[in-house]
């Protein structure tokens, strides 16, 4: 599904360059848990834009099915964004001012959904991951692990074939991450492919496959083997 070849990202310092990525080669197939782990500034998180098109490589070519979108235009990158990629963050990001249902019928009102199809999406996905009984609620009014929930259904909204997820339980108590990751872990068993960049050895177990990166390298690239299934 996605395929990376000798992908950089560079950044320069006055006249000193800064290589946060170096010839990264990485394929991803669809169905995949991948994990990512690596130190703080190993380039885990710029990895994770780059296969999100949130980012442009400085070098090196960007396959997804086989197109190579490296090439495109601001405008094309943006359609693939909405289309392909569901993004969940640390922070959450949602909009403080909608509630748990409005935040979920955003990426569904950009891709041109009428209003009756953008609520009965975002109804069912919230269902889905136990939050139909706070539709109307705004985030402060929820706990982090529910406002986590709320940004997976919105992560879903338009049926990507990948979601991308950056520290999804740096923010969550034990329990309430583990809840998450549950969750995470019964989408990819339904079939969705699933990248996530964590610290956190526990929840790298949940994955799959683990690559670790160091100094903007992939040091390892291991199958996981034997890990138990969680709850």
């Amino acid at each position: 599904m996605i395929r990376l070849e000798g992908i950089g990202k560079a950044y320069y310092m006055g006249d000193v360059e800064i290589r946060a990525l170096d010839r990264i080669d990485l394929s991803i197939q669809r169905g995949e848990f991948l994990s990512i782990m690596g130190p703080s500034g190993s380039g885990k998180s710029t990895l994770l834009n780059i296969l999100g098109v949130l980012d442009q490589p400085s070098f090196g070519t960007y396959y997804l099915e086989d197109v190579d979108i490296t090439r495109l235009k601001d405008r094309e990158l943006a359609q693939i964004r909405n289309r392909h990629f569901g993004f969940i963050f640390q922070s959450y990001n949602l909009f403080p001012e909608l509630t748990a249902l409005e935040n979920v019928m955003v990426p569904l009102m950009y891709a041109g959904k009428s209003k009756r199809e953008r609520l009965e999406r975002a109804e069912n996905l919230l269902a889905d991951v136990g939050m139909g009984h706070r539709l109307r609620h705004l985030p402060t009014q929820l706990s982090g692990g529910e406002q986590q929930r709320v940004a997976i259904a919105r992560a879903l909204a338009n049926n990507p074939t990948l979601i991308l997820a950056d520290e999804p339980t740096g923010n969550l108590a034990t329990d309430q991450g583990a809840e998450v990751m549950g969750i995470l872990q019964r989408l990819n068993e339904q079939g969705t492919t699933i990248v996530i960049v964590t610290h956190d050895p526990n929840i790298s177990a949940y994955g799959k496959r683990l690559v670790t990166l160091r100094d903007g390298s992939i040091v390892e690239d291991q199958a996981v083997k034997g890990m138990e299934k969680h709850a």
